[in-house]
């Protein structure tokens, strides 16, 4: 995620706007350290700074993890876009459903750009017509089909593919409802 966000943010930001990203070492180091880091944060986080927390679902229940950083960024006095209720927020948490690789489903087009030895008719298959609801891992079904047209042989290289999908990825094509989710908190952040 902190590679396709280093390639994607500038290019979507205002060039007006900085960011940085704050990566953990996976989804579990994440969840255990939040409340301290957030905590911190809330005690100097100037008015015009947003954060926003993004997270792959894997196979836990969405609701009940959006709950679970709902309620980490309430006892962190930090105000989330979800309970603002239209006043200015200092938080957003965000989730990838299932996981990262599901953006890049969710814009096919890109993903060709960038390999182009790859099917144009992906997503019009039964099973990847919705990027969110693909079954088996994302990250898997990426891999399968990025090796069927020879790339990634060894293995997917997961930084280096998601380095080079953030830069070519266009927000306002992707169909991915949970990249649309991001995308559209992430421009609310910067208006």
């Amino acid at each position: 995620m902190e590679a396709f966000l280093r390639a994607l943010l500038p290019r979507l930001l205002p060039q007006d706007r900085t960011f940085e990203v704050h990566a953990f070492q996976g989804k579990t180091d994440l969840l255990g350290k939040l409340e301290a880091r957030l905590r911190g944060y809330a005690t100097w986080l100037p008015a015009d700074w947003r954060i926003l927390v993004v997270v792959d679902r894997d196979d836990e229940d969405c609701l009940g993890l959006k709950q679970r950083l709902e309620a980490v960024a309430h006892r962190s006095c930090l105000c989330s876009r979800s309970r603002a209720g239209g006043l200015p927020w200092q938080l957003v948490n965000r989730i990838a459903i299932e996981e990262l690789e599901a953006w890049y489903f969710g814009d096919w087009t890109a993903v060709r750009l960038a390999y182009p030895r790859l099917s144009a008719t992906v997503p019009n298959q039964q099973g990847y017509r919705n990027p969110d609801a693909i079954a088996g891992g994302t990250w898997e079904v990426f891999e399968r089909i990025m090796q069927r047209r020879g790339y990634f042989k060894g293995g997917l290289r997961k930084i280096e593919a998601a380095r080079t999908l953030g830069g070519v990825i266009e927000p306002e094509r992707n169909r991915s409802q949970s990249f649309c989710h991001f995308r559209d908190a992430l421009l609310e952040a910067v208006a």
